[in-house]
């Protein structure tokens, strides 16, 4: 089993490539990210004619997240759970019917955080203390589940070309860090990590100062394991040729490989 995730950063504006990439990679599960769109303006036959269901928890305009699958989705959950009052769309589940049991996929799109000191900040933290409540509940359920997205969390200077030059950006603070750690250390794994050690790995390139052509990174989007997800890890690879393709994401897709 195949589980994407991309920060597709409008999907509207990057159908063609988003189409292209679906069509030659084969995700059994693609969660996306940023898709800058409301649920009924979603592109979605585009996707369907693919062989692909498709649900969204859209948001015109901006955040908007979505999951495309060729399994048949048994549930749909949207939201993250802990503040009704949240109306930003940045959290969707789904669970389906694999060998064995069932799997648990979430496709999240943690804020930014930015500027340091400001209210989004505060949302940021809030946010990621939500999703451990999440983490923790489903975990105690002993659940095989996958929360994969843009985390917009750098976790070691190693996943950043140059992480000096984002000691005074949300994405790189001491306590966002710390918050990131504290999820794998309630069990989670971080799927890439487990498969690759080195550094020089990313998954974003900002669009100015050149970043793409001179390989100026960071790994911000990942996928978190349960315990009964990572015993069935086979492979994790960040797919970078998106990045060099016309109109692109300034993120490109990550993709972890299960045995179930």
């Amino acid at each position: 089993m195949r589980i994407a995730t991309w920060n597709i950063n409008g999907v509207r504006a990057r159908i063609d490539g988003a189409v292209a990439w679906v069509r030659d990679a084969a995700p059994d599960v693609l969660c996306l990210q940023e898709i800058k769109s409301a649920d009924e303006a979603f592109p979605r036959e585009a996707f369907e004619d693919l062989g692909y269901n498709v649900e969204t928890h859209g948001q015109k305009g901006f955040n908007g997240v979505a999951i495309l699958s060729k399994l048949p989705i048994d549930e749909i959950s949207r939201g993250l759970p802990g503040d009704d009052e949240d109306v930003q769309a940045r959290f969707i589940e789904a669970v389906f019917s694999v060998k064995g049991g069932a799997i648990r996929v979430a496709s999240l799109y943690l804020p930014n955080g930015n500027p340091v000191g400001s209210e989004k900040l505060t949302y940021k933290y809030g946010w990621m203390d939500r999703l451990e409540a999440y983490a923790r509940a489903h975990l105690a359920a002993e659940e095989t589940f996958v929360m994969a997205g843009d985390y917009n969390v750098i976790p070691e200077p190693e996943d950043a070309r140059h992480p000096e030059n984002w000691r005074d950006d949300a994405l790189f603070q001491p306590e966002t860090r710390q918050r990131f750690r504290r999820l794998l250390n309630l069990g989670l794994t971080d799927a890439f990590r487990a498969c690759t050690t080195e550094p020089g790995h990313y998954s974003f390139w900002d669009y100015q100062a050149g970043a793409w052509q001179r390989n100026n990174g960071i790994r911000i989007d990942h996928h978190l394991l349960s315990p009964p997800a990572a015993d069935r890890l086979v492979s994790a690879m960040i797919d970078k040729r998106t990045r060099g393709w016309e109109k692109p994401s300034d993120h490109v897709p990550v993709v972890i490989e299960l045995d179930v």
